[in-house]
């Protein structure tokens, strides 16, 4: 849904637990993670690919302001929900760019989540180790 008035794009991205929502505008480039600095939210090299992989793959990178807040789950699947909310938020702003997101699968939610943990066990798979006598 785009706001008239600041021209601002905004989705929904999710991952894991992770939900991240992401306000996008024309700019010069400053992304902000609740109200913190990107490269101070996201310390880790490869989370910082993982979240902006889809903006560097349409070369957008210093042409938009991106908002973002984030909240639940881990660094890994906080990151990977940036990034879908990123693609739609790009999408939104330029449809041509959907067949680029959508060939590079930027546009698929990653729907794996952690499996439950079972009664009378451990873990989700894990057994208590079998004693026979």
């Amino acid at each position: 849904m785009a706001i008239d008035s600041i021209q601002e794009f905004v989705s929904i991205g999710r991952r894991k637990t992770a939900r991240a929502r992401v306000r996008l505008s024309p700019g010069t480039g400053k992304i902000k993670v609740n109200g913190k600095d990107f490269a101070e939210y996201f310390p880790n090299e490869a989370e910082q690919k993982a979240a902006l992989a889809s903006l560097t793959l349409v070369e957008k990178t210093d042409k938009v302001n991106i908002r973002i807040l984030v909240d639940g789950g881990g660094k890994n699947g906080q990151a990977g929900a940036v990034c879908l909310g990123i693609a739609r938020a790009l999408q939104l702003m330029d449809s041509g760019l959907r067949s680029k997101l959508k060939m590079a699968g930027h546009l698929t939610r990653d729907a794996r989540m952690r499996e439950r943990k079972k009664p009378g066990q451990p873990g989700a798979r894990k057994r208590f180790q079998f004693s026979k006598r």
